[in-house]
């Protein structure tokens, strides 16, 4: 084998894994490669959802047609009966969390686990996991099944991985975790973005994802005090029904919430916030939905995730029956997109004529650039291609319900 190819699907976390996947394989001789070139080809599962999983067989398929007979890897986040089933389409189903020690003759054997493997880190962010793991056995969720309980890393070792990836320049530091505000290293999660803060340099720290429950007062005084944690937050609620809380055994209410995000904007009043919420749940009502969409109205949040539900086998949810069928899944969530369209046409707004600093991300297939503000919105401009990885002053033109675009600020 000479060449590989990596395939990653779902979150930041597997995104993160992928590119220790990447330096581990360059560090025992290979190089990367498109996928039709390619010897050896990894896919990065997610089980979270059925559709997912559904989407690798047919891309593996796809691979073996053009390409013949490469190597083929399956890892990541993958549920038991997903792996049996994964079995029959690739040659080596591995665990993530034993990269060192894969079973492929060109790899060289090391001891340790994956956060032992340096990253090969490519773009302006760098994703640090700081734990793995979950215990919170939300009903519908697979992670305690494909990751197991919390293991948190060491403070020191996060830091220095943070350090290690501002001083080759990179712009923007993701903390990652399954469940960030569960940390519990050596020192609290507030404590250690106190600590990433204190690194010397000009870059943002983001986080996610974090639970209701387990927001402190302290991390909310962290946020506020710490000047490169950005003022943005990913808060999943759900759903906004107290009933349907309870069966996702999720351990607030829509009350609690509300006065959480009261607390956080009362201390943070430009923050932006954006949710996770899950529609058509077994035994979702209309009823219900209709107290989603009027906690959706009343928090107005800049973004919100939207998924339709999916059963998924281990999960006590799966053992439930299904209520609502997918076209009225379907039209729960477009209803919902469509009230998060007007409420950001809304906010956007506000922007036009304003300079704004944007870290830039990338050139799309447009020919524009792609860059992020600090309160996480696209930004869309005309530029060269040496902006890209940096920070950039732009100034906003035109707003759509999704994002920005706007003209550089010329020094």
């Amino acid at each position: 084998m000479k060449n590989y190819h990596i395939i990653t699907f779902g979150c930041q976390m597997n995104k993160s894994d992928s590119e220790r996947v990447s330096k581990f394989l360059e560090e025992s001789g290979l190089k990367e490669s498109s996928a039709s070139e390619a010897d050896l080809i990894i896919v990065n599962a997610c089980s979270v959802r059925q559709s997912a999983i559904d989407r690798i067989r047919g891309k593996i398929n796809n691979v073996k047609k053009e390409k013949g007979k490469p190597v083929t890897v399956i890892t990541g986040c993958l549920l038991e009966k997903d792996k049996k089933e994964m079995q029959k389409l690739f040659d080596h189903v591995l665990k993530i969390e034993e990269l060192p020690n894969w079973p492929l003759p060109i790899l060289e054997k090391r001891k340790g686990e994956r956060f032992t493997v340096k990253p090969k880190r490519c773009g302006p962010s760098a994703y640090i996991p700081i734990m793995t793991g979950c215990e919170n056995f939300c009903t519908y969720c697979v992670v305690p099944y494909t990751r197991g309980k919390i293991t948190s890393r060491p403070s020191k070792e996060i830091i220095d991985e943070a350090k290690e990836a501002i001083e080759r320049n990179h712009k923007e530091i993701w903390l990652l975790g399954q469940n960030v505000n569960a940390y519990n290293g050596d020192m609290s999660f507030p404590d250690l973005l106190k600590e990433v803060n204190k690194i010397k340099g000009d870059f943002w720290i983001r986080f996610t994802s974090s639970h209701p429950k387990d927001l402190s007062d302290e991390l909310i005084d962290a946020i506020k005090k710490c000047g490169k944690v950005t003022k943005y937050l990913n808060l999943p609620i759900q759903s906004g029904d107290n009933e349907i809380l309870k069966k996702m055994n999720r351990p607030y209410t829509t009350e609690d919430y509300r006065a959480l995000v009261e607390k956080i904007r009362g201390e943070i009043p430009d923050i932006t916030l954006s949710t996770d919420i899950i529609v058509g749940f077994p035994g979702e009502t209309e009823k219900h939905f209709r107290n989603t969409v009027n906690l959706f109205n009343e928090i107005s949040f800049d973004m919100a995730y939207i998924a339709r539900y999916s059963p998924r086998p281990q999960t006590a949810a799966y053992s439930l029956k299904e209520t609502v069928s997918e076209s009225e899944k379907k039209r729960r969530e477009k209803l919902l997109e469509e009230l998060l369209k007007e409420s950001n046409m809304e906010k956007n707004k506000n922007y036009k004529g304003k300079e704004v600093r944007v870290l830039v991300m990338k050139r799309t297939k447009k020919g524009f650039l792609m860059g992020k503000t600090e309160k996480y919105k696209n930004v869309l401009f005309k530029g060269k291609d040496e902006l890209v990885g940096h920070f950039t002053k732009v100034r906003i033109n035109e707003c759509t319900s999704w994002g920005l675009k706007g003209k550089v600020v010329k020094k």
